[in-house]
């Protein structure tokens, strides 16, 4: 199905981290980011009925939930459940390595079954009409050559589905942790530009290893979008610069203090309906990434957390940062 979602920059979906309040301080730093959920399995919304995964704030848009599953009628039933709820688009996890999800039969193990991958997003493309995609790896374990992702890619696209996200690492499923699979397994952009060159009708977006907006201009300039993960969560201002270098139009966010004020308003109105400060609170420490007072600023954070409460802080809070 295609799209006219623009996925030039996304942000990844990181467990514990790109959480609905994550999602909304991004949204108030840059509008053009297309921002994703944690991962969210099929099992959690239709044996846990853990529906308040899926919330989310209108200001997001556009935002894309990701789901981690391969039996087909889970995934229709899911995927519908999403599009009820107005995502933009649902992705299909292949790519996380955890021993969670392999027991649970999705995830990166399922590279190594891309007729199933195929069918399944095929059944997800008929139910919804909202578009699908795909976050896979290059390869698992000793399936690491091109060939090996040139075919998997070759199977899966006969799905209908043609956008794709790829992290530029092989996923080790035995003896590495998730942690160790984002830093461990060498880069091979390389193989990520060949499948743009290779398969030109499909949209083709970077991820893995992007520190920062200098190394997206270079990507962009070989495949269709980049996917910056952590980097935007321990850093998530410098966001504020992909209007004015990529669209050359100016950015809508003047300063971290603004972005403070507006992020606190929010918190407060998100405590009044039952939200937990804690969660909230957390998403702030990168903010002061690269600032004078940063460890005070943190250190304050955990002042308010520990107190549960915001009023009397938040002047002290805006004055630790620079601008």
């Amino acid at each position: 199905m295609s799209s006219l979602l623009d996925r030039k920059f996304c942000v990844a979906p990181m467990m514990q981290y790109t959480d609905m309040h994550d999602r909304y301080l991004l949204r108030l730093i840059s509008k053009k980011i297309f921002l994703y959920t944690e991962m969210i399995s099929t099992g959690s919304l239709i044996y846990g009925k853990c529906y308040d995964q899926l919330e989310f704030n209108n200001e997001e848009h556009p935002v894309g939930v990701q789901l981690g599953g391969s039996d087909i009628n889970d995934l229709i039933e899911c995927s519908k459940k999403c599009e009820q709820y107005g995502y933009d688009e649902i992705n299909l996890n292949v790519g996380c390595p955890s021993d969670r999800v392999q027991k649970g039969k999705f995830g990166a193990c399922l590279m190594l079954e891309p007729h199933l991958v195929s069918e399944c997003l095929s059944n997800m493309q008929n139910a919804v009409k909202i578009p699908v995609s795909i976050k896979c790896r290059l390869g698992i374990d000793n399936h690491e050559s091109y060939e090996f992702l040139h075919n998997f890619i070759s199977i899966v696209k006969n799905s209908g589905t043609n956008i794709f996200i790829i992290h530029a690492r092989n996923g080790i499923l035995k003896g590495l942790s998730p942690r160790q699979n984002r830093n461990i397994p060498p880069l091979k952009y390389e193989y990520v530009y060949k499948l743009k060159k290779d398969f030109p009708e499909l949209e083709i977006i970077i991820n893995g290893g992007i520190k920062n907006l200098d190394d997206s201009k270079n990507h962009l300039n070989k495949v269709d979008g980049v996917m910056i993960g952590r980097a935007a969560y321990d850093n998530p201002f410098m966001l504020k610069d992909i209007e004015p270098m990529f669209y050359d139009i100016k950015s809508q966010t003047n300063s971290k203090k603004e972005i403070l004020n507006l992020y606190l308003e929010y918190v407060e109105k998100k405590i009044n309906q039952g939200h937990n400060l804690s969660n909230m609170m957390k998403h702030l420490f990168g903010l002061s990434r690269g600032d004078k007072y940063a460890k005070s600023f943190r250190i304050k954070i955990l002042e308010i957390i520990k107190n549960n409460s915001i009023k009397e802080h938040k002047k002290e809070l805006e004055e630790l940062l620079v601008y």
